[in-house]
C-alpha cells in the first residue's frame, strides 16, 4: 500500500507533539516557584484527558481531514517550534472533540497536543498579535497555529513573601552592589539608579518617535548601544532562524565569564516584546524561564517590587500605562529618580534574582534587559 503525503505529514506531525509530564522538557515548562507560571494543573488533566492511544487515533483522524497546505504550514510551525515565521491556519472553530471525560474545540485540541498537554481551558490562553485572528471574537474561522499563542501568567495574590525583592535603588552609590546605569555613548558607571542616565540622554535628544528603548547588559556591563523601538512588536532574540529585531547575537561583548557564555547560548528564540492596547506584553519564545520586575506588576501599596519567573511558552503584560501613571508618588524613590521617561522594566534570561535566589541583585545576573519606556 502506497502511502501518501498527507500520510506522511500526519506521521511526522505527531512525533513533534508536545512532551507530557515526565519528559525534562515538559517539567521545565510547566512547573516552578517564583510567584508566576505556576504549573499545577498537568496531573489533572493528564488523569481525566484519556489514553495516548485515544489522543493519537483523534489527533490522526482530525488531521487527515484537514488540507494538505494546512498540514504543511502546521509542520513548519511545530517543527521550528515558533521559530520560523508561519503564516495563520485559518480553520473552523465550531469543530469540537472528545477526549476521555474532556470535549475541546479544534483550536484547543491543536493546542494541546502541540504546545501544553495540561492546557485546560481557552482562559488560559492569549492570542499573539502578529495573529489574524488576534482582537476577534467569534469568527467562523480561526487560527489554531499553536505558535500564534501563548499561556497566560497568573500571578499570585497575595505574593509569596520569599519572593519579594528588596530596593536595592536604596544602597548607596559607591557599593559594589548598586545597579549599573548608562550613558548613550556606552560608558558604564555606577552613581544612578538602573535606567536614569538612559532615561535623561532619551530627554536630551529629544526623540518622540519611539514607545521604548532597550538595554542589554552583561552583568554590570551594558553591551551595544540603546535599541530604539518603533514599530508595535519586537523581537529580542540570540539565535533565531526567520526574524528581524534585536540580535543580541551580533553585538560586541569582551565578557569571557563562563557562565554569561553558557546563559548567552540558552537565550535561544528569546523574547518578543509586543505593545498592545492594554499595556506591553512580554512573551517569552525561548526555551528557558525568564525573570521580569515591573513596578506595575505589584501591588501599589507594596514597598518592595516583585520578581515574576515567566516559563517558556507564557505571557505577562510587563507594563500598564495606566497603572505607571498613578504610581508617580512623591515619596516614590525610584520614579521621583527617574522623571519624565523613567519607567523601566528589568528582565533577565535564566538567572533570577531577589532573595530566593544567590543573586541579589539583577547586575549580577549574567545577561539582562533593561526596557525604557517613553510615557509622554
Amino acid at each position: 500500500m502506497f502511502r501518501t503525503k498527507r500520510s506522511g505529514l500526519v506521521r511526522r506531525l505527531w512525533r513533534s507533539r508536545a512532551p507530557v509530564e515526565g519528559d525534562g522538557e515538559a517539567d521545565r515548562g510547566t512547573h516552578g516557584s517564583g510567584g508566576c507560571c505556576m504549573g499545577k494543573t498537568t496531573k489533572v488533566a493528564k488523569s481525566n484527558g484519556g489514553s495516548e492511544a485515544e489522543l493519537k487515533a483523534l489527533t490522526h483522524s482530525i488531521l487527515k481531514k484537514i488540507k494538505e497546505k494546512h498540514l504543511e504550514v502546521l509542520l513548519q510551525a511545530v517543527e521550528s517550534k515558533g521559530g520560523a515565521r508561519s503564516p495563520c491556519l485559518l480553520l473552523p472553530s465550531k469543530v469540537d472533540a472528545k477526549v476521555g471525560q474532556q470535549s475541546y474545540s479544534l483550536p484547543m485540541l491543536l493546542y494541546k497536543v502541540f504546545r501544553w498537554p495540561d492546557l485546560r481551558h481557552s482562559s488560559e490562553l492569549k492570542r499573539l498579535s502578529c495573529c489574524e485572528s488576534y482582537g476577534k471574537s467569534n469568527p467562523e474561522l480561526v487560527c489554531c497555529n499553536p505558535h500564534h499563542m501563548s499561556r497566560l501568567c497568573e500571578l499570585e495574590s497575595p505574593p509569596p513573601p520569599y519572593s519579594r525583592y528588596p530596593m536595592d535603588y536604596l544602597k548607596p552609590p559607591d557599593s559594589p552592589d548598586s545597579g549599573p546605569s548608562s550613558s548613550d555613548t556606552g560608558g558604564t558607571t555606577y552613581s544612578a539608579p538602573v535606567g536614569l542616565s538612559d532615561s535623561l540622554a532619551l530627554q536630551e535628544s529629544g526623540d518622540r518617535a519611539h514607545w521604548c528603548v532597550v538595554a542589554y547588559w552583561e552583568e554590570k556591563t551594558r553591551v551595544g548601544r540603546l535599541y530604539s523601538v518603533r514599530e508595535a512588536a519586537l523581537d529580542i532574540f540570540y539565535d533565531l532562524p526567520q526574524g528581524n529585531g534585536f540580535c543580541l547575537g551580533q553585538l560586541c561583548s569582551d565578557n569571557k565569564s563562563q557562565l554569561v557564555q553558557m546563559v548567552r547560548t540558552k537565550i535561544g528564540y528569546g523574547i518578543q516584546l509586543t505593545r498592545e492596547p492594554d499595556g506591553v506584553w512580554v512573551y517569552n519564545r525561548s526555551g528557558y524561564p525568564i525573570f521580569i520586575k515591573s513596578a506595575t506588576l505589584d501591588n501599589p501599596d507594596s514597598r518592595t517590587l516583585l520578581v515574576h519567573k515567566v516559563f517558556p511558552g507564557f505571557s505577562i503584560k510587563a507594563f500598564d500605562y495606566e497603572k505607571a501613571g498613578s504610581l508617580q508618588r512623591p515619596n516614590d524613590h525610584e520614579f521621583t529618580q527617574q522623571p519624565r521617561t523613567g519607567f523601566t522594566v528589568q528582565i533577565s534570561f535564566v538567572k533570577g534574582w531577589g532573595q530566593c535566589y544567590t543573586r541579589q541583585f539583577i547586575s549580577s545576573c549574567p545577561c539582562w534587559l533593561e526596557v525604557i519606556f517613553n510615557t509622554r
